[in-house]
């Protein structure tokens, strides 16, 4: 080979390199998958508020909703309840009727307006919230011989630590003898009623009071 060949043929298996790597196909995106929504406890053993809730599964809205039989509304001041439940519980409901360890309802209240901007009539939410709880099931934290079915309710009105409801608190017994799935109201959410009903899992005494009522 003479010394005049050697850049030439150099510069070919250059080429054929280049022409090599733009043929082959892109080396596939790392993509890290996203964390499961659990819950997560400070050093005191506190729930902390899960910060991306209002991205977790919207389930339903009540307004003026009061379970006590001699309940009167304000005058004027109607309230919202916003219901969202983390992704994971909800995929696991949409297939057994009924709620997995680790299930996070996270309650969302909000004072309703009349007043404002072109609105005439009806309510709508405004921005000052009046309460913020999440009912979460953790058999681990919360034994079922202490909570019912493992399920406790937090207050976050506080701040991001949240305050554990003790178990002798009337919701408690309440979820305890009215919900119609796993101590929760699954009644009061047109998306999981259905569900419920057609997975057969919804409770004996809640079947017990509907029979009443009809």
């Amino acid at each position: 080979m003479s010394k005049r060949t050697l850049p030439f043929l150099l510069a070919a298996f250059a080429l054929a390199a280049i022409a090599l790597i733009s043929a082959a196909p892109p080396a596939p995106l790392k993509v890290h998958a996203a964390q499961d929504n659990q819950p997560v406890y400070n050093a005191k053993g506190q729930l902390q508020l899960p910060a991306n809730y209002r991205e977790f599964v919207y389930l339903s809205t009540g307004i003026d909703m009061n379970y006590s039989p001699n309940a009167t509304q304000a005058a004027g001041r109607s309230s919202f309840d916003n219901v969202f439940v983390n992704p994971e519980a909800w995929r696991s409901f949409q297939s057994t009727g009924t709620w997995p360890d680790k299930t996070m309802l996270v309650l969302e209240g909000r004072v309703g307006s009349s007043e404002g901007s072109i609105n005439h009539s009806g309510h709508y939410q405004s921005t000052e919230r009046t309460g913020l709880e999440v009912h979460i099931k953790d058999t681990k934290r919360f034994p079922a011989d202490q909570f019912p079915g493992g399920w406790a309710f937090v207050s976050f009105d506080d701040g991001a630590d949240g305050s554990l409801f003790e178990p002798k608190a009337n919701c408690y017994t309440c979820h305890q003898q009215h919900a119609a799935v796993d101590t929760t109201f699954v009644q009061f959410y047109p998306t999981l009623l259905p569900l419920a009903t057609s997975k057969h899992t919804l409770s004996p005494a809640y079947l017990a009071e509907e029979a009443a009522r009809h």
